[in-house]
């Protein structure tokens, strides 16, 4: 197993970037113990809707706010008061921000050293999304949002939870260069496929017949930072949007959720729009499996025997490593990947595919 170090991708283990933590629907009966970036947390949805990530222990003892079920202060349905969380140990009340604000049997001014981490968090497309940052800087770009998921005739994903897989994600995200692997793998060899990097963006377009779809496949992928990919596509007069995430649980293991989303042939969707978004999301993870697969069987690339005629891998680290680095050198990594990357052989998407872009959130 291929830790970060390994890869040389800078003085971080994990990257920092918005990542998916849980689907929101978790949270609707009682809080979560996670462990995520190899840290145990706490999260819950507040009672004004909001959810909370925190360091999971109470500092006064050590207790873990949200694992335990037993306690009164749990069973009675008192912990959660407004935003903040009690400790069910001693009852220690944690504001939204991690500060306590309560001790319920002490008068006097509540330790500020007693304090935990808080981490940004949204819910955002049926998922708890949060932002982590070793350095605990507060999030430089915003989670990526598709316009439709607010729209009442598109059918939403209910998330496929694909466990943990014992892999770096940097060997994930070398998907987006590898444009020679779509045919073996996928079925679906390439015409055309280009690559383009804009900060904090990872874009590929691509498009080619689909063996599992029996019909031609253009597609506009991008992820928004290390960990959260979208994947606008259109085959046959249809046109869905693919969710994959990949969240570190530890170094070199991460896990994954996957979704789909697709339009209604009405407003509210139908019956049969709900089941045919089943069968979408049933049909674009039978493709995503074929990638799980391989990552579970195959041994850590640290260096890719890289050919003229594979994709961009080097540009694909390097632009991946600004995630690990040090503030002042993000700029420079940026200015260096930035632009459009094409691979030896391989036309570029043409004007042809500018009508996937539109509307994107990029």
């Amino acid at each position: 197993m291929a830790l970060a170090t390994d890869y040389n991708l800078g003085p971080n283990t994990f990257p920092r970037g918005w990542f998916v933590i849980a689907e929101s629907s978790e949270l609707d009966t009682s809080p979560l113990a996670i462990n995520f970036f190899g840290e145990d947390l706490a999260l819950y949805r507040g009672e004004s809707g909001k959810p909370v990530l925190l360091d999971a222990y109470c500092a006064h003892m050590g207790t873990h706010l949200t694992a335990g079920k037993s306690a009164m202060i749990v069973k009675n349905g008192k912990q959660i008061e407004g935003d903040s969380i009690r400790c069910p140990y001693h009852g220690w009340r944690y504001s939204p921000t991690g500060e306590v604000d309560d001790i319920p049997y002490f008068d006097g001014p509540c330790p500020k050293s007693a304090s935990i981490r808080s981490y940004p968090v949204v819910d955002n497309m049926g998922c708890i999304m949060a932002w982590y940052d070793a350095d605990n800087r507060e999030p430089d770009f915003d989670p990526p949002h598709l316009e439709e998921w607010d729209n009442p005739q598109w059918v939403k994903w209910n998330l496929d939870h694909l466990g943990e897989v014992e892999i770096h994600p940097q060997e994930i995200l070398d998907n987006m260069a590898d444009v020679r692997h779509l045919g073996p793998t996928h079925g679906a060899p390439c015409e055309y496929f280009s690559n383009e990097f804009r900060d904090h963006l990872y874009i590929q377009r691509q498009g080619g017949p689909m063996q599992l779809y029996e019909t031609y496949l253009r597609t506009t992928t991008w992820y928004t930072g290390p960990g959260i990919l979208l994947s606008k596509q259109v085959f046959a007069g249809n046109t869905i949007y693919e969710l994959i995430a990949n969240t570190p649980v530890k170094d070199g293991v991460v896990k994954c959720w996957h979704g789909c989303l697709t339009k209604g042939s009405s407003n509210p969707p139908s019956e049969q729009d709900i089941e045919t978004q089943k069968q979408a999301q049933a049909g674009a993870l039978e493709a995503f499996a074929a990638d799980f697969d391989i990552w579970q069987n195959k041994r850590s690339a640290i260096k890719i025997m890289q050919l003229k005629t594979d994709g961009p891998f080097r540009t694909g680290r390097k632009w991946y490593s600004q995630f690990f680095a040090r503030p002042e050198d993000v700029a420079a990594t940026r200015d260096e990947v930035n632009g459009e990357h094409l691979t030896e052989n391989m036309p570029s998407h043409g004007k042809e595919h500018e009508f996937l872009d539109q509307g994107l959130s990029f």
